[in-house]
């Protein structure tokens, strides 16, 4: 089969060739966290479970700049191979390996040193707080392993080398699965044997990309010797600064929803919540997954100004994620009886309260395609400010208002509902920017 260039034509067959490994890619990452929650709630029990959950959000919240430096560096690096410049976007690759190396040195540093506070900050009271605390400092050793994983994620999509970044991701992944049997399953390490399965696998998925890229490859990079670049910082920073908005927001949300949760549910709030994020992420992640390999193609046509291929990926992508969509929508509210039962089938009450809730946010997936495509759209035209808007409006004001005010009116389904409304709204906000900024890039 032949290699597809981030230069040619790119009809839906050929879409569906170049981005299925990023999709897969990003349902891979979700399946294995899943799996993390799967043999915490059914070895270690509800409270780990819950202890997992309530610190998780810190923990991306400190890795939000390895998905920043991801997309808003392979933006720059496929804008500069459109233009031609091959050597100085090796430069550039290798540059923004070592920068996000040292942040993730420094915040892996900085959150071993405030995990307890940031548990206690969160709102896990007794047990809970030496379980969220060990959890959290286990997870920084792997810290700059983490956000490296995140950045090789894009950048071996703006390489032309999508199968070969699915293919490390599943093997981090199988690490992570085998390890969790291992270490939860049968050694019976609980929480513990769970952080330790997770850094291992976030190892693997960082070291095998560096020793690909610092050799002799066939892909567009490689790491060579570089300098500091600033202004390529500032412009990665800008242009991903809608993933970083976006990661940073759903942390504070989900510690918002965590806080209410304790307050309007107790304990089974959290874990319920726990459930309904772990399945969400996996049908999430097409749309994430679509949008980071379409990102690249999108910012060569920008560099490269090929306004009637820029027209044609933005219809066809318009159009798979409306109808993926809907797809989405059905499957979760058919799934939504026996994917609930795999978490928490031991505990009656807290499984009739996660079905419920599930069903309830399964109406999210109508509308987060296009808000979520229309982000990274603009991430990939260079154009941070209106990509952040877009992310702030979706995880933060709508749906932080959502979580404040509705559970006021509809007590704990408000909380479920929040998340949906959130989008819908955010729908709204995307089709405007669409309209108002398709003369300037051409591509309506």
């Amino acid at each position: 089969m032949n290699r597809i260039r981030l230069s040619d034509h790119f009809s839906y067959k050929t879409i569906m060739r170049f981005t299925w490994p990023s999709i897969a890619m990003m349902v891979f990452v979700s399946i294995y966290g899943v799996v993390d929650g799967y043999f915490v709630s059914n070895f270690a029990g509800k409270t780990p479970f819950a202890a997992l959950n309530l610190i998780m959000p810190f923990i991306m919240l400190i890795s939000a700049c390895g998905f920043m430096m991801g997309a808003g560096g392979s933006a720059i690096l496929g804008k500069t191979l459109g233009e031609g410049k091959e050597e100085l976007a090796q430069r550039y690759f290798s540059f923004f390996i070592w920068a996000t190396l040292g942040m993730g040195i420094l915040f892996a540093a900085l959150g071993a040193v405030f995990m307890r506070p940031v548990s206690i900050l969160l709102g896990a009271e007794g047990e809970m707080i030496d379980l969220c605390t060990m959890y959290g400092q286990i997870s920084m050793v792997s810290m700059p392993a983490f956000m490296l994983q995140y950045l090789f994620q894009s950048f071996f999509i703006a390489a032309e080398k999508p199968r070969l970044g699915f293919r490390v991701t599943v093997l981090a992944g199988v690490t992570n699965m085998i390890l969790d049997l291992v270490f939860v399953g049968l050694l019976g390490w609980g929480l513990a044997g769970a952080a330790w399965a997770t850094v291992s696998s976030e190892f693997v998925g960082a070291v095998i990309p560096i020793v690909y890229f610092a050799r002799d490859n066939d892909s567009n990079f490689r790491i060579v010797r570089t300098s500091f670049y600033g202004r390529a910082l500032g412009k990665a920073c800008t242009n991903g600064i809608s993933e970083l908005v976006s990661n940073i927001a759903m942390s504070f949300i989900s510690i918002v929803f965590n806080l209410q949760l304790l307050k309007y549910a107790g304990e089974n709030g959290v874990a319920a919540y726990g459930v309904l994020m772990y399945v969400s992420f996996i049908f999430a992640s097409v749309f994430f997954g679509y949008t980071t390999g379409m990102a690249p193609v999108i910012s060569y046509s920008f560099g490269a100004e090929t306004h009637d291929e820029m027209k044609s990926l933005f219809r066809k992508s318009i159009t798979l994620m409306a109808a993926s969509g809907v797809a989405m929508t059905a499957l979760s509210l058919i799934a939504a009886v026996p994917v609930c039962e795999l978490f928490v089938g031991y505990d009656r009450e807290l499984l009739d309260m996660t079905v419920r809730a599930y069903r309830i946010f399964s109406f999210t997936f109508l509308f987060m395609g296009v808000g979520a495509f229309g982000s990274g759209f603009f991430t990939a035209l260079n154009n941070g400010i209106i990509s952040a808007i877009i992310s702030m409006v979706r995880t933060f004001v709508f749906r932080l208002s959502a979580i404040l005010l509705l559970p006021l009116v509809f007590g704990t389904d408000g909380i479920w509902l929040s998340t949906s409304g959130a989008e819908f709204l955010s729908f709204f906000v995307t089709l405007y920017f669409f309209i108002t900024r398709r003369k300037k890039y051409h591509y309506a």
